[in-house]
């Protein structure tokens, strides 16, 4: 048995320090020639996927739903949309990615619905009948107002009345997505039992959308506002502090039922989104001990203006490797941010900057999430009003950046029509820079950033420190960020100049250290521009004198 077969043997669970790769259905591949990605195209590009050499997949949603926020909306929790495919489409793709051994983790929403979905609509047709208590109702006030002041996330109130209930209904997000009254016990169960559906179908996780909007203060008091910070507010639910209306103290306890049905199928995956303004609190607390999700991450590096050593050190100072701390996870972009590539560096940096950003993820502690096409250096697309399909931004025009610029048509081939995702004009339109870093490109050139990706992505699977070890800050300054990982008796230095000038690093004793990887012409000696290094130390007896 080789060395890295006996780490494996003494792997922790297989989810543990996973690379899981992002994929949104829409945009990857359309397989039947309309314009949208569909589940037969993914199963098409799954040898592709493979090949990165990550170690599962995250599907969007592709279940029945209006679209409205794009399937986020679901109107069905067991099935799938027409325009993605069949369920023997979903099976085909499950069985395909199990023969390349890669996991599969599919989105559940558990917050809301679509306002089509049978279960709202037997709600919404009076106040008596087996399901009148699924969602959240509330009488108005005297004067007619809604119940609250509580305020939607895309805008607006988050009440809408309803003439045939004669009362209103809450939605944290768009008035077509009603909010569940998951303090219900058959909603719950309603819940985990669409969980199991999908569970007996062969899927090895969820990710589990806006968890903490899952409850809702049933004393339904107004929320206090927002301490005025400076940053410019675009939307009503900027102006207040979010206490009653998310983030209720029972939520965990539906986390441990989920728990409890996922751990009955063996070693599956549960991770959370967690947003908002109490989002660390809450990562730690829906991810605590042996009994909630396996993961959780925020939006801190997905909102983050730049990347700079002191965000980074500062996000990983609060998840140290200790008893009972939870397992966090990362992830630069997705499909509700804009590209990172876009966001942190400029133009004539982009391709340098792809290189170090790519490394720094591979070297944090948890689990990362790349976003599809995240590995060919994609740029933010710029979306013309009349072409936006994405809700909030439509609403909120022009002061809120479209989270459609991020979502746009995976570019397969170069030369191809709509750069090889499909033989119609796609849902949103290509990137004008995106022929460029097109994969047919990419796959020809052994630096391209592809080429660097899978490189990066395969050192960390074959480096216990990296995948599963603890982490240590021991610099962070101006644009110098060193970190240390450790497990067992290995130990790697990571050094990255997060800036575009050169720097002087030189590494101590380095007779005795040994370069395992390095970007942008980084050594032992120096970090040139968004130069990044990775260093193996000696052991502890000898590490101790240096």
């Amino acid at each position: 048995m080789t060395a890295l077969s006996q780490q494996q043997a003494k792997a922790p669970d297989w989810w543990r320090g996973a690379v899981i790769y992002q994929i949104y259905p829409r945009s990857f591949a359309d397989s039947n020639g309309d314009g949208i990605g569909d589940l037969p195209g993914i199963t098409g590009k799954l040898d592709y996927v493979a090949s990165l050499g990550v170690d599962a997949i995250w599907l969007s949603p592709f279940f029945p739903s209006p679209m409205k926020d794009f399937g986020y909306d679901v109107s069905d929790y067991c099935g799938v949309d027409p325009i993605f495919g069949t369920l023997d489409d979903f099976d085909a793709l499950i069985a395909r990615a199990h023969a390349l051994n890669l996991k599969v983790i599919i989105d559940q929403v558990y917050a809301h619905t679509s306002d089509q979905h049978a279960w709202f609509e037997e709600s919404r047709s009076g106040r008596k009948n087996p399901k009148a208590d699924w969602y959240v109702w509330a009488d108005a006030k005297a004067d007619g107002s809604p119940p609250t002041n509580w305020q939607s996330v895309f805008g607006g109130p988050a009440w809408t009345w309803d003439g045939r209930r004669r009362q209103y209904y809450l939605h944290n997000f768009l008035s077509s997505q009603p909010q569940l009254n998951v303090h219900a016990e058959a909603v719950q169960q309603a819940l985990l039992s669409a969980a199991q559906f999908w569970l007996d179908r062969g899927v090895d996780g969820f990710r589990v959308d806006a968890i903490n909007f899952a409850m809702h203060d049933l004393e339904m008091r107004d929320n206090p506002p927002a301490p005025d910070t400076g940053a410019i507010r675009t939307r009503p639910f900027d102006y207040q502090l979010k206490i009653y209306n998310q983030s209720h103290a029972d939520i965990p306890r539906f986390i441990e039922r989920l728990r409890a049905l996922t751990d009955r199928y063996g070693a599956k995956f549960t991770v959370a989104e967690v947003g908002g303004d109490d989002a660390e609190r809450e990562m730690k607390l829906f991810t605590q001990d042996d009994t909630r999700f396996n993961s959780a991450y925020g939006f801190d590096f997905l909102y983050a203006p730049a990347l700079k050593p002191q965000v980074v050190a500062e996000v990983m100072a609060g998840w140290p490797d200790t008893p009972g701390m939870g397992w966090p996870s990362w992830a630069f972009e997705n499909h509700d941010a804009p590209r990172a590539i876009s966001r942190w560096s400029a133009p004539e940096e982009r391709e340098a900057f792809g290189m170090v950003k790519m490394l720094l993820l591979t070297c944090l502690r948890g689990n990362i999430f790349l976003y599809y096409g995240e590995e060919l250096g994609l740029t933010q697309v710029d979306i013309p009003f009349d072409k936006l399909q994405d809700p909030e931004a439509i609403a909120n025009w022009p002061l809120t950046l479209s989270r459609d610029g991020a979502r746009t048509p995976m570019p397969w081939a170069a030369d191809a029509p709509s750069l090889g995702f499909g033989a119609a004009e796609p849902w949103l339109p290509v990137g004008d820079d995106h022929a460029a870093l097109a994969v047919d490109r990419q796959e020809a050139d052994g630096a391209s950033m592809l080429a660097v990706t899978r490189r990066l992505l395969a050192l960390r699977k074959a480096t216990p420190a990296l995948r599963w070890g603890s982490l240590e800050i021991v610099e962070a300054t101006g644009d110098l960020l060193v970190l240390r990982r450790v497990h067992g008796e290995q130990a790697m230095l990571c050094a990255f100049n997060l800036g575009s000038a050169a720097m002087q690093w030189t590494a101590t004793h380095p007779e005795s250290l040994r370069v395992v990887e390095s970007v942008n012409g980084a050594t032992l000696d120096g970090l040139p521009g968004y130069g990044g290094i990775v260093i193996e130390e000696p052991r502890p007896e000898t590490r101790a004198e240096i």
